[in-house]
């Protein structure tokens, strides 16, 4: 496992400090404000805590309400809504400075047999033939990215409607299927928004457009592993009164499709986008927070509200 790596794993191991109370940390570096996809894994970590372990997330959906203060510890307050004989559901509040920056709803479902079907994985180019990124952007980044075409976030880009990356940890993670999955929804924050720029051309190099979530969801159809190549297909369908909407599929290199969001008209997840700076990348530990599906608001200039 790469220091990098290490870091980010120990970044969603919690501290458990009552019961169903957890406490967690943000990396010591240069953001303003808490990585949206470091509180939504640590959140879904801390509901994952007080389930029974044969039970596996399928679905979660989360709203970011503040900026979150990456000098401060952020804690968790896990509420046990429901636990049924096969389903068990859990709300979780992130809270720092005595109020809520975030919160989450996750469901659990034991195993069970069923109907099974896949929507397919589009043709692309293998992940091995793919070179790494050499970028400062991307440099000392937990997670290996494979951008099929050029990452918005360095250059202007062609118009097109679909951005499709592969990525995997960069290195050999524990058999722990709630880290994975923990993992996948730090990874699902890093690259969605550019599928809304890609469709103007638009790259976040020329300083004109940030983002910020506002809600978030996904749904886990089938066990992954996230140190395992995975291809995220996104794309954005709709863009109006400064949102944008993307959504994506994640694929493991099978073909088999593990996470998705589907196309439906009401958001699942939301950024703010005004002049500030470029987003955080991964090399930090931090981007501004993208989903399977989102509604962005896409704004020039202007002070990021809250």
């Amino acid at each position: 496992m790469s220091k990098a790596l290490d870091s980010l794993v120990e970044l969603l191991d919690l501290e458990q400090i009552e019961a169903d109370i957890f406490r967690g940390r943000s990396p010591s570096d240069w953001r303003q404000r808490v990585f949206g996809g470091q509180v939504a894994g640590q959140a879904l970590v801390a509901a994952g805590r007080t389930v029974p372990a044969d039970r596996a997330v399928h679905s979660l959906h989360a709203y970011f309400i503040r900026p979150g203060d990456p000098v401060v510890p952020i804690v968790y307050l896990v509420d046990r809504v429901r636990d049924g004989r096969s389903f068990t559901t859990r709300r979780v509040s992130a809270i720092q400075h005595g109020k809520t920056i975030f919160t989450l709803s996750a469901s659990f479902h034991l195993d069970e047999p069923g109907l099974s079907h896949g929507s397919p994985m589009p043709a692309v180019t293998p992940a091995e033939s793919i070179p790494p990124v050499s970028h400062e952007f991307f440099a000392g980044n937990p997670i290996d990215l494979r951008f099929v075409g050029p990452p918005v976030g360095i250059a202007p880009n062609d118009v097109t409607e679909h951005s499709l990356v592969w990525l995997r940890a960069d290195g050999e993670l524990p058999d722990d299927p709630l880290l994975h999955v923990c993992l996948m929804t730090y990874v699902s924050d890093l690259t969605l928004l550019d599928t809304v720029l890609r469709r103007h051309g638009i790259s976040w190099a020329d300083g004109q457009i940030s983002g910020a979530s506002l809600d978030h969801a996904m749904w886990f159809h089938r066990p992954f592993r996230a140190d395992r190549w995975l291809l995220y297909d996104q794309e954005s369908p709709s863009a109006a009164g400064a949102r944008g909407l993307a959504r994506g599929q994640v694929f493991t290199d099978q073909g088999e499709l593990v996470v998705r969001c589907p196309g439906r008209t009401d958001p699942a997840a939301a950024l703010a986008a005004r002049k500030r700076v470029a987003p955080h990348w991964p090399g930090s530990l931090g981007c501004y927070t993208c989903s399977r599906r989102a509604d962005y608001a896409m704004r020039k200039g202007g002070d990021p509200g809250e």
